[in-house]
């Protein structure tokens, strides 16, 4: 079941050039002052309002699956905050992960 998340950014043209240019996502403005981001069938939507009165922030990672996540980390891994490099995973994942532009952490994931 496809999921979204929505999350605070610090500005939505940072935000937008960022998962557009370095990530290669498909990045649209939607409703509201919101940005919409789309990659391989996993989105996010970001917004500048202090919706939760805190500053952008996640005590997590946020997990996307891809069919080539050895190609992904190839072709990004040069213009990113490397989290940590493409690796197979104690559990079983073959995954890397990164650091957006704003603080976030991402992992991506090698799907089926």
């Amino acid at each position: 079941m496809p999921q979204t998340v929505l999350l605070r950014c610090h500005d939505l043209e940072t935000t937008r050039r960022y998962y557009q240019e370095t990530l290669g996502f498909h990045a649209r403005p939607t409703a509201a002052g919101t940005l919409t981001v789309e990659r391989d069938g996993n989105s996010m939507i970001f917004t500048t309002e202090d919706l939760w009165g805190k500053p952008p922030g996640l005590s997590g990672t946020i997990y996307f699956t891809l069919a080539d996540v050895d190609g992904y980390f190839a072709e990004i891994k040069d213009r990113v905050v490397v989290a940590w490099p493409v690796q197979n995973m104690p559990y079983g994942s073959r995954e890397f992960g990164i650091e957006d532009c704003n603080g976030y952490y991402l992992a991506f994931q090698q799907g089926a």
